[in-house]
């Protein structure tokens, strides 16, 4: 007699297919300034004297993003490394209250004094730029992906005909979102907004699934060659992997805004709720 074909339970189809329901480990220690750094064992390693500081997913949250910048020069001052850098991983826009002013802020050059910063893109800001080039189908998009608030930052009302958006956005906005780049690599480390393909070459990777990809990557057990530090996936907590470090805590939707420090073969978090 032929068994019949053995099905899946509900609860377990929901597991795979749920981001938050993958097992990661969350850090017990997130600092609130920099005189209480808790380091950590990273699955990554950066040379002897360099050290990171990365920010995701701001979504407008100016007050919070000026708090960590003076939590990073503290440290700065209280340990000076051999090299630093500060990374911003995308998605400076949308739904947080001061779209206009975390992106007047960047664009007028290094957040934190004598501290080298690159800013990479994120999917908000590449809908954002298709909008304000024309594309009807990518500003209904960001409308409904926080837009509506963004632009109300920078004096632009819900009855303004979308072709004048692009009017009431000072060049030098304009200036700073087409110069994001992509990702940044360093050690041990791929920094990038959302993650990668898993099975495609690192160099064969499209900026389709840099910015957007959630679950095939955020599911992947793979070894990447390379651990991924990104955001895009918010959880409440920072969450690190074998091969992922994901620094999307929710700012812009009630969450708090994470900053990793990596130094080492360690990493450590600071938030500003």
């Amino acid at each position: 007699m032929r068994r019949p074909a053995r099905r899946l339970a509900r609860p377990r189809i929901r597991a795979e297919l749920d981001a938050t329901s993958i097992p990661t480990w969350r850090p017990r220690r997130i600092s609130t300034d920099a005189s209480s750094l808790h380091f950590v064992l990273s699955p990554g390693r950066l040379p002897r004297g360099r050290r990171i500081y990365a920010i995701s997913d701001i979504h407008g949250c100016l007050p919070q993003l000026c708090q960590l910048h003076s939590a990073i020069a503290e440290d700065l001052v209280r340990r000076p490394p051999v090299s630093a850098l500060l990374l911003h991983l995308g998605d400076y826009i949308d739904f947080g209250p001061d779209s206009a002013g975390v992106v007047a802020l960047l664009a007028a050059g290094d957040p934190v004094a004598g501290l080298r910063t690159i800013n990479l893109m994120g999917d908000h800001e590449r809908t954002a730029l298709q909008a304000l080039s024309g594309e009807a189908a990518a500003a209904t998009d960001w409308l409904h992906v926080g837009g509506d608030v963004a632009l109300r930052g920078w004096g632009i009302s819900a009855d303004t005909p979308r072709t004048e958006w692009l009017s009431h956005f000072p060049a030098e906005h304009i200036a700073f979102l087409e110069g994001l780049a992509i990702d940044h690599r360093e050690g041990d480390y791929l920094f990038v907004h959302a993650g990668i393909r898993p099975g495609i070459p690192l160099d064969a990777q499209v900026e389709d699934d840099l910015l957007g990809i959630r679950q095939s990557f955020l599911a992947s057990e793979r070894d990447f060659g390379v651990v991924i530090v990104h955001g895009h996936s918010a959880n409440p907590s920072p969450t690190i992997r074998a091969n992922r470090i994901g620094l999307d805590t929710g700012a812009g939707h009630g969450g708090k805004l994470t900053c990793a420090v990596f130094e080492d073969d360690a990493v450590a978090f600071i938030q500003a709720a």
